[in-house]
């Protein structure tokens, strides 16, 4: 049987990264090119930055991809790129890299949404057991999402304001602790007690998601403090803040499992790399004993090619191929 090789590459936001994938098994490179390093002194994601530091650094990660799996173009089946969402930038350097490749080489092209590249992450562990329930949970995403089979989505629940990840970094700003939030605050999470208590989200859909206001009430948290004259115990906070934001999401997601036939549950994004949620999954695990909960490992939660290399495989045996007309789509659907 003939191999199969799919060079796959991801430029959503800040990080530049190629995989090649063979056969949708064997991951022979995923070189990823972060710019935190960068972006850190704003506090977040510059996207005027991060679309130049793209077009900096594409060409270098490709052959460095190449180089580190000991293959060439000429050996690829077809070039898997992510179209959207993110940053319209950021995405148009990928997009344009992918269709330079394919029209060079004659290769279809395959776009990937970034989520479903995130969700399709987890069969680096083991392959999806149908009907799944994807929790997505990222800076700009946390959805609860219900797959009946391969490459089928249905959105339960979506955020109605902040993605998880967008609402740690805000919380970190307002506590005066850096970019990126979620690593920082997961660490002090684990010094703070339960010393404050911060409002339950309320949403209309029982499987939505609210972050914004839990933002705020952090920020009221902080300012009742600073009046009374006491000082803020910033780990106490960050506890707080981390406890109502993780049980919020492990409430709704126990209620989707309640509603819907399940057999895997699946964690999908960066913030899946949370040290408190991995061990909450893992609670979960044991009261749905009949449910497998399915979490990715720490590099595949970032973004990265790899995971777009996955789901493009399998848009590939489906022969689900793009045109030289897609561009970049920011607020793509999945």
């Amino acid at each position: 049987m003939k191999d199969h090789y799919l060079v796959a590459i991801e430029t959503s936001c800040d990080e530049t990264a190629v995989a090649i994938l063979k056969n949708g098994r064997e991951l022979l490179a995923n070189v990823v090119s972060s710019q935190i390093k960068i972006h850190e002194g704003f506090g977040g994601v510059m996207p005027e930055i991060a679309s130049r530091l793209h077009v900096e650094q594409i060409s270098l990660v490709i052959q460095e991809a190449l180089r580190v799996s000991g293959c060439t173009m000429d050996m690829m089946s077809a070039v898997a790129y992510t179209r959207g969402p993110g940053l319209v930038g950021s995405l148009h350097v990928g997009v344009l890299a992918a269709k330079t490749l394919a029209w060079y080489h004659q290769l279809p092209l395959i776009p990937v949404h970034h989520i479903a590249g995130h969700i399709y992450a987890n069969e680096f562990v083991e392959p999806l057991k149908f009907p799944v329930l994807a929790l997505v949970v990222s800076g700009g995403h946390t959805e609860l999402v219900y797959m009946k089979e391969n490459l089928s989505y249905e959105i339960l629940g979506t955020t109605q304001d902040d993605a998880v990840g967008e609402a740690y970094d805000k919380v970190a700003r307002l506590l005066g602790l850096g970019y990126p939030g979620g690593p920082i605050i997961d660490e002090l999470a684990k010094k703070g007690k339960a010393n404050y208590v911060l409002p339950k989200i309320k949403t209309e859909n029982p499987l939505d998601f609210s972050f914004s206001g839990l933002k705020s009430a952090v920020m009221q948290l902080i300012a009742r403090i600073e009046r009374e004259g006491q000082g803020v115990i910033i780990e106490d906070v960050a506890f707080a803040f981390q406890e109502t934001a993780l049980q919020e999401i492990m409430t709704k997601t126990k209620l989707a499992l309640s509603i819907y036939p399940v057999k895997q549950l699946v964690v999908a994004g960066g913030v899946a790399a949370n040290s408190r949620l991995r061990s909450l999954v893992v609670e979960l695990n044991q009261q749905f004993e009949d449910i497998h909960c399915s979490i990715p490992p720490l590099w595949s939660c970032t973004d990265n090619a790899a995971m777009i290399a996955m789901a493009g495989y399998h848009l590939w045996k489906q022969e689900t191929f793009g045109t030289w007309l897609d561009g970049a789509k920011p607020s793509l659907d999945l």
